[in-house]
C-alpha cells in the first residue's frame, strides 16, 4: 500500500501560502508508516515546532492500473474517505528555500490520519461533495470538490502515468484554505457532508 498526495489543488489554499498555481498536479508521497487509523492519537514530533493540519478527501484504489485514461478512471476507485495531511511547515519551508524535497516534512510517522471509507454511490455528485475540519469544535476548513483544479478522475489518470496504482493505495486529493497549526491537547474532527468520520487528539 502506498499513499500518494496532490498539493496545490484548491486556488484559495494556493493563495494563502503564496504558492504558484500549477499547470499540472503537484504529486508527493508518504510512506505506509505515515498512516494513522481508527482515530488513534497523533503524537507531536520532537523535530518540529510548526505542525499544520490540512484536511483532504481520500480516494481508495480498488484495482490495479497504469496509464489509465481519464474516461475510465472512475472504475479504479469505489470508496472515498477523509484524512489529514499533517505537514511540518518549518521543515517544509527550509526544504523549499534550498530547493530540496519535502519528504521529511510530509512523510513522517503518523502524518496521514485516515478515516473509514464510504462507498462513492452514497454521493449524488462527486463534483459537489462538501467536507470540513474542526479544531476543538470550531470549524477551520471547509471545502467542496467543485473547487478543485484537478478532478478525481484527472488525478488518477495523471498519477497512473508514473506509478502503477494497486488495490488499497490511497490518494489524498488536496486541501482547501484555512490550514493552520496544531498543539498538544487539540482535538481534530473531520466531516464529509454532515457525517463525522475522523475524531482524534494531538498528544
Amino acid at each position: 500500500m502506498k499513499i500518494l498526495a496532490v498539493g496545490r489543488n484548491y486556488v484559495e489554499h494556493i493563495e494563502e501560502l503564496n504558492n504558484e498555481r500549477p499547470d499540472e498536479p503537484v504529486i508527493f508521497t508518504k510512506p505506509d508508516t505515515a498512516l494513522l487509523k481508527d482515530n488513534a492519537p497523533f503524537f507531536y514530533p520532537d523535530f518540529s515546532k510548526d505542525i499544520h493540519y490540512e484536511v483532504e478527501l481520500v480516494l481508495k484504489i480498488s484495482k490495479e492500473g497504469k496509464n489509465i485514461q481519464e474516461k475510465f478512471a472512475h472504475k479504479y476507485y469505489q470508496e472515498i474517505g477523509i484524512g489529514v495531511d499533517f505537514t511540518a511547515r518549518d521543515l517544509q519551508q527550509k526544504a523549499k528555500e534550498k530547493g530540496l524535497p519535502w519528504a521529511l516534512a510530509k512523510g513522517f510517522n503518523g502524518s496521514a490520519p485516515v478515516s473509514e471509507f464510504l462507498p462513492k454511490e452514497k454521493f449524488d455528485d462527486l463534483n459537489n461533495i462538501n467536507f470540513s475540519l474542526e479544531l476543538n469544535d470550531e470549524v477551520r476548513q471547509q471545502g467542496n470538490t467543485s473547487l478543485m483544479l484537478f478532478s478525481f478522475d484527472y488525478i488518477i489518470a495523471y498519477i497512473s502515468q508514473f506509478f502503477t496504482l494497486k488495490q488499497g493505495d490511497m490518494i489524498f486529493t488536496g486541501t482547501p484554505k484555512g490550514v493552520g497549526p496544531v498543539e498538544i491537547g487539540n482535538k481534530l474532527s473531520a466531516y464529509i457532508e454532515n457525517e463525522k468520520l475522523l475524531d482524534f487528539e494531538v498528544k
